[in-house]
């Protein structure tokens, strides 16, 4: 049942018929000082406003679309949320209603999003198209002379069991010990069995521009027989075996890059288009 104030709440705004209160509005500008957003609460009301009459025309597309989000998948969203701030979900429920916000008004933004995220993918995402020529050209001047090698690695991991109190300082310093005494990948699992708890695994064939810039720059120049320094990596503490090293102008996995972000980049441009367009047709009245 709603509350009071939101049963005796006065229409705002008009979107293609659909109203907007005032309840609406003070609820999302309350919701926005926990966000810490706007600098006043009459900024705050301004973009509330705002972002409310934008999700009814996302809302209002996906309908058009037969789009329907089920309460389940705003469920999840909303456990998502609480996960990310690292409470539970009744403590989420709790924080807000210490600020003055109703969850529904969260649930609502959440609704929203995942609408818009699928009219997105439903219509923009089939437009956005991207020239292979293009990306020939972009990742071709993106190899440098550390990102051409094509090798066959191991690795060597000192492992930390989660919760055992083992420090990374003491996980390094057998890497250590292990890395100077190394002498190829013929003998990487034989050395291995000295130290408790390291694992060594073939990585198989990689290309350098598949790892972080440093560690392409710190891999090319190891020999075959070299081997990286020591490395804290999530489960441990890491360890890169070049057991074959030769040059190898690879684009393909610059180019996936580069196709990640210049997609990302033009689908957000034709989605932002695409809304400003449901903007500029629609029948919004102010009250």
């Amino acid at each position: 049942m709603l509350g009071l104030a939101a049963q005796a709440a006065t229409v705002k705004v008009v979107v293609n018929g659909a109203p907007i209160t005032d309840y609406q509005i003070s609820q999302r500008a309350l919701f926005m000082a926990l966000e810490r957003r706007g600098t006043s609460n009459s900024e705050r009301t301004q973009l509330a406003q705002h972002q409310l009459i934008t999700e009814a025309l996302q809302l209002q597309e996906a309908a058009r679309l037969g789009i329907v989000i089920p309460e389940s998948q705003i469920d999840e969203a909303y456990e998502q949320v609480a996960t990310n701030v690292q409470v539970s979900v009744g403590r989420l429920t709790q924080l807000l209603n210490a600020g003055g916000v109703n969850s529904e008004s969260l649930r609502d933004r959440l609704r929203a999003q995942i609408a818009w995220q699928q009219v997105v993918v439903a219509v923009v995402q089939p437009q956005v198209k991207i020239s292979e020529l293009d990306l020939d050209v972009q990742a071709a001047a993106r190899v440098t002379e550390v990102s051409s090698y094509d090798y066959i690695l191991k690795e060597i991991l000192f492992v930390i069991p989660r919760g055992s109190g083992v420090s990374a300082r003491s996980r390094t310093s057998d890497a250590n010990a292990y890395r100077r005494s190394f002498t190829g990948c013929d003998s990487a699992v034989q050395l291995s069995l000295s130290f408790s708890d390291a694992a060594v695994r073939d990585l198989g064939r990689r290309h350098s521009t598949q790892f972080p810039e440093a560690l392409a720059g710190e891999l090319a120049g190891l020999n075959v027989g070299g081997i990286s320094a020591p490395r804290t990596v999530d489960n441990g503490v890491q360890l890169l075996a070049v057991c074959s090293k030769s040059e190898a102008r690879d684009l393909s996995f610059i180019k996936n890059q580069i196709r990640q972000e210049v997609g990302n980049v033009r689908l957000q441009a034709e989605a932002d288009k695409y809304l400003e367009d449901l903007r500029a047709k629609a029948d919004i009245e102010y009250r």
